[in-house]
């Protein structure tokens, strides 16, 4: 277990899970991870849920607006990335070819974020912290793990969140590229070959189990959809890729014994 107290320039630092069944999406992350959540008015009838684990900040979720899901809008988790402004790397953004969905804008004295559509069309948030650093917990289960970019385009990607974060990139094997962040490996570029064509571009967030196998039947009982695994990567760990009973995809990580 790794406690977190302060995210670097380009970590992901923050998931959160937009649902349409709060309560139903709690009973399930909180059954398969061993979550607490605490919840927070947000208005008539609307909470915010921050959910921990031993005590730390791991995850939050709310509820999709009606407007939201009229318009389309299926159950998903959102991916934060840490930045020293949200104002510049908006801005920086832009001129790299993405587009601004929300923001920048404040959340309370928390933080400031901005949603982005990068020039592939995946969406995700930049966060810079001012008393909610993000997630507070590393390396345990029902903690993030990894990150993977799925898009049609992976060239274009690739090369976008280099230019804005300073990424590295590390070619593996059959053209998946690893990113690198200040040196420490946080997630990945899938090829374009081994995505669902008729899936949009998005962000596809691990979460680490110490029993995939296990954690996937546990899924399965609790409502999931079990789209891919468990599968063994040798040398790496076991995956699976699922879907909350709510739809919102994501995957579980059994990392491969070191030494």
């Amino acid at each position: 277990m790794r406690l977190i107290d302060r995210h670097a320039h380009g970590d992901f630092s923050w998931i959160e899970l937009g649902t349409t069944d709060p309560n139903a999406a709690k009973h399930f992350y909180t059954s398969l991870f061993g979550w607490d959540f605490v919840d927070s008015p947000m208005g008539p009838n609307d909470f915010y849920t921050m959910f921990t684990l031993d005590g730390r900040n791991a995850a939050a979720a709310y509820t999709l607006r009606p407007e939201q899901t009229l318009g389309g809008v299926p159950a998903h988790w959102n991916l934060y990335i840490d930045v020293a402004s949200a104002d510049d790397t908006s801005t920086r953004a832009t001129e790299l070819g993405a587009s601004i969905k929300a923001g920048p804008f404040d959340v309370f004295t928390f933080g400031r974020m901005a949603v982005l559509a990068d020039p592939t069309g995946a969406v995700f948030s930049v966060w810079e912290a001012r008393s909610h650093p993000g997630i507070g917990i590393a390396d345990k289960h029902g903690s993030l793990c990894w990150a993977d970019l799925s898009t049609s385009d992976p060239a274009t990607g690739a090369r976008f969140y280099a230019e804005l974060f300073g990424y590295e990139l590390e070619p593996g094997d059959g053209g998946y590229l690893h990113i690198k962040n200040r040196h420490q490996y946080i997630g990945g570029v899938q090829p374009a070959e081994r995505r669902d064509p008729n899936s949009p571009p998005h962000w596809l967030i691990y979460l680490q189990v110490d029993d995939c196998a296990g954690s996937t039947e546990q899924a399965k009982t609790l409502g999931a959809s079990i789209y891919m695994g468990p599968m063994d990567i040798p040398k790496v760990g076991i995956m699976t890729v699922l879907a909350d009973p709510q739809g919102a995809t994501f995957a579980l990580f059994q990392p491969a014994p070191r030494g």
